[in-house]
């Protein structure tokens, strides 16, 4: 069997740890090509050091600079045998396209990993996709790059590819209506204020929002969770990656995060994935396709679990879910503005700029602002995006 060569994009992040670690399990499958990260250089160096990457990239200019500062090139020659290529943002969608590249992981936070996963499917490569904000924001794009070059979009997120799992092997999106599909039905565990009143969401504070019962990850998508716009977006998501309309897609709020999601079908029958909350499963399922291969991730004992809870979201408690629902009538808009406005929101928020009861607010108040603006092309997709965080900015001195 040939090696697979990897490019993780995100590589210092929690799916790029969690990436390379199912990879490690199975050096007779893959090899990385290349890593890419933002400003953890002391990670990537470490991460350099035990996967022998060709290529590296910092994407982050100051990081980037600090790198050559501190020798860690001349310290790879030393560890390696030689220094890898070593290359900035401005390298990052090069590389992507690569011959020498056969899988990307798309794990870069936020709206920055829209380029250069665009630039992957254009090329045709096979992406597995753990960077939601670039469906929400340019899905018919992206879309559209996969029918034209023959690329593949694999879910990463535990929620879509359960759903992938789910569904039959020779799903096409663009016959969704084909296949007897009647309803997809994303599961979320409510985060850590499922059962807070709203005078009490009225005062979390930041380090309370990132401190998910379940999962391990970043602060942004941490926040995402608690106030639900995390579903939200992945609401948007399988509105892209599946092909069926918002009528066919519903959230059900699980607080044990074992069941991902589930498919029910037109005959009754409903079809569920489920598994220990580790994201090395899903990373490993479409790492492995067509196989199933080891992920590192513990056994699931159901007997031990007892039981397993399932409840509507409610959404006075979650509104930004609520404000999810209205994007998937008008996506190719209200999406992005959707996408924007929260990633400026949170990271207000996480600033102590603003309170957490605000960041629906401020999303709305943008969704308000730019709803009849129309998106013809790529160009006007990331002029939206601009205008948005600029609004934002502006209207969070008023709260």
């Amino acid at each position: 069997m040939d090696l697979q060569k990897l490019l993780i994009l995100g590589a210092t992040g929690t799916i790029g740890v969690n990436t390379l670690d199912v990879v490690a399990r199975h050096p007779d499958r893959f090899q990385v090509h290349g890593l890419a990260a933002g400003k953890n250089i002391e990670l990537l160096y470490a991460q350099a050091c035990a996967h022998r990457p060709k290529a590296l990239i910092i994407c982050d200019a100051d990081a980037l600079s600090q790198w050559h500062t501190l020798g860690f090139s001349e310290k790879l020659r030393e560890q390696l045998g030689y220094i890898p290529d070593i290359g900035g943002q401005g390298d990052l969608e090069s590389l992507c396209q690569s011959e020498q590249v056969d899988i990307v992981v798309a794990a870069i936070v936020g709206s920055a990993g829209l380029k250069p996963t665009l630039s992957a499917l254009q090329a045709g490569k096979r992406v597995l996709l753990a960077n939601k904000e670039s469906l929400v924001l340019a899905g018919q794009f992206m879309i559209q790059a996969c029918l034209r070059s023959g690329a593949t979009i694999l879910p990463v997120d535990s929620e879509h590819n359960a759903i992938y799992q789910c569904l039959p092997a020779n799903y096409d999106l663009c016959r969704a209506d084909e296949f007897g599909v009647e309803r997809l039905v994303l599961t979320a565990s409510g985060g850590p204020f499922r059962n807070k009143s709203l005078a009490e969401l009225s005062q979390v504070s930041p380090a309370q929002a990132i401190a998910h019962p379940n999962w391990v990850m970043g602060r942004k998508i941490s926040v995402d969770s608690a106030t639900m716009a995390n579903k939200g977006l992945e609401l948007i998501e399988a509105l892209w990656l599946f092909g069926l309309p918002a009528r066919q897609l519903s959230v059900l709020v699980h607080p044990q995060s074992i069941v991902h999601s589930l498919v029910e079908y037109k005959d009754g029958s409903m079809l569920a994935q489920l598994g220990c909350p580790d994201m090395r499963t899903p990373i490993a399922h479409v790492l492995g396709l067509p196989d199933r291969i080891e992920s590192g991730s513990p056994r699931l004992n159901l007997a031990a679990l007892g039981k397993l809870d399932f409840e509507e979201p409610d959404l006075s408690r979650f509104p930004m879910l609520k404000l999810a629902f209205e994007v998937l009538e008008k996506p190719d808009t209200l999406a992005p503005v959707f996408n924007a406005a929260n990633e400026m929101a949170v990271d207000l928020f996480l600033n102590e700029k603003i309170a957490y009861m605000d960041i629906v607010k401020l999303t709305q108040l943008c969704m308000s602002r730019f709803a009849s603006t129309s998106i013809a092309n790529l160009d006007d997709a990331f002029a939206l995006d601009v205008e948005v965080r600029a609004f934002a900015t502006e209207c969070a001195g008023k709260f």
